[in-house]
């Protein structure tokens, strides 16, 4: 396999940052050794020592929040103010996970003929999570936390453009007293490492974020070693406004959604169905704070839109604007590339978007909104369920009785009435069809990795 260094470098102006050296094919037989050898030691930690090990992480990320923020800007572009709150959100769940720990875990009484019976919640052994750039410690954290927790063990091969923030998680991890070798974050240049990561035996189950192409190849590998996987997908959200909705009032949200890290989300609202009795409306507001966002350096606090990850994301953003106006879409504003140092594509809106557009039914991973009119609420729910994806949806009505009642006929694994889409502790966070499957987040998410486990205790039978 190959051993050649793994280099990051700096979206905002494509200036090399670091290189890393990768594991070989012996380095990672190591890491998967101690995983196995420190797991079988960390299940046997009270729950209460796992709890303040989370706990310590949680202060961990506070108190460096802006170094770990400053790490992710300069890694993948995310404006500095969006990466600090990146960071708070995971010290939340760590805090979240350490409070429910033991609730979450304790056994659950069964009445049945037995002297006692119960439900019990135990670990896998060692996870391995495959994770994507775009959040680069939030999707590590939200798997970690609760698997950790759980008594599991953790492996993480990230995306090589944010390999310093995967070596940062793992340091502060270590610091808070899980023990060193509990997570390890695998650097290693060969990406077929993956498949044969997934395939070893001394992996129990499997977790990735990231493109359904992505999600297949790993499927597909722990479908051969019969291993449990979780898959969170791409996404193509819809945002659904009625005609009885306050365009006034839900125009800043509507912007938020769409180009919150620069549209770099698979739980962006990403096609924007609009009714025609406030569509033109919409568009006119919705122009007006595009058209003011602040593009610039991500480390500049007042920047809310940053580069693109990386250069080849431009080209297909822009393909995917270009092939949609080539069909009749109408640009409102932005569709091109910004001059310059640096991967930045001008914040855009396209309307009159049909079903056949690039921008309706592929997952745009950039600053582009897609915005869909449609004459009744019935055919904007159509609309919203025309997709192949099924990560989250919203609908914004003055009616949240109606809103719920028309959500009910969007596949989605999140439904928001009158609100931004955003994954919470608190909730469970997933998706349908090609947004994958499998649940993080909440009681659910931890339970995603544990042997729920059948104990039946009955008295030693007498002779008679």
């Amino acid at each position: 396999m190959s051993t050649k260094p793994v280099v990051t470098f700096n979206p905002a102006n494509n200036e090399q940052l670091a290189s890393y050296p990768s594991l070989d094919e012996t380095g990672i037989n190591g890491v998967l050794d101690s995983a196995v050898a420190v797991q079988r030691e960390w299940t046997k930690t009270a729950l209460p020592e796992r709890a303040a090990a989370l706990r310590n992480l949680a202060t961990i990320l506070r108190d460096e929040v802006e170094d770990h923020a400053t790490l992710i800007s300069n890694e993948m572009g995310k404006p500095v103010s969006e990466a600090r709150g990146e960071v708070l959100k995971c010290a939340t769940t760590c805090d979240y996970y350490a409070d429910h720990l033991e609730e979450y875990l304790a056994p659950k009484a069964v009445k049945t003929e037995a002297v006692r019976s119960f439900v019990s919640y135990e670990p896998l052994g060692v996870i391995f999570a495959v994770m994507p750039w775009n959040f680069p410690y939030w999707q590590v954290i939200r798997f970690a936390a609760p698997t950790l927790a759980a008594g599991n063990a953790g492996l993480l091969k990230h995306a090589s453009n944010v390999t310093g923030s995967a070596l940062a998680i793992q340091s502060a991890i270590e610091r808070a007293g899980f023990p060193k070798g509990l997570f390890t974050s695998l650097v290693v240049a060969d990406h077929s490492a993956v498949n044969r990561i997934v395939e070893d035996p001394r992996v129990a189950a499997v977790t990735l974020t990231g493109s359904e192409k992505a999600g297949s190849m790993v499927a597909e590998a722990a479908g051969r070693a019969l291993k449990k996987t979780v898959l969170e997908l791409g996404g193509s959200d819809p945002f659904v406004v009625l005609n009885d909705a306050n365009i006034e009032a839900i125009a800043p949200f509507a912007v938020k959604a769409r180009f919150i890290n620069t549209g770099q989300s698979c739980l962006c609202a990403k096609r924007f169905i609009v009714q025609d009795g406030v569509v033109a409306d919409f568009e006119t507001r919705i122009k007006g704070i595009v058209e003011n966002l602040i593009i610039g350096d991500p480390l500049d606090p007042k920047t809310q839109i940053g580069p693109l990850a990386k250069a080849s994301f431009v080209d297909e953003i822009d393909g995917q604007v270009q092939a949609s106006l080539a069909m009749g879409a109408r640009l409102v504003t932005g569709g091109h590339r910004i001059d310059g140092p640096g991967n930045y594509y001008a914040p855009t809106i396209l309307a009159d978007v049909t079903p056949d557009m690039p921008v309706f039914n592929q997952e745009t991973f950039g600053p582009v909104l897609a915005l869909v009119a449609a004459d009744t609420p019935a055919n904007a729910i159509a609309l919203a369920n025309n997709s192949q994806y099924g990560l989250a949806a919203s609908i914004w009505t003055a009616n949240p009785d109606l809103g719920l009642e028309l959500g009910s006929g969007i596949a989605s694994g999140a439904l928001f009435i009158n609100g931004v889409v955003a994954s919470d502790p608190r909730l469970p966070f997933g998706g349908v069809k090609l947004s994958g499957y499998g649940r993080e987040l909440s009681i659910e998410g931890m339970h995603e990795f544990v042997n729920v486990r059948a104990v039946w205790i009955g008295d030693m039978p007498s002779v008679a």
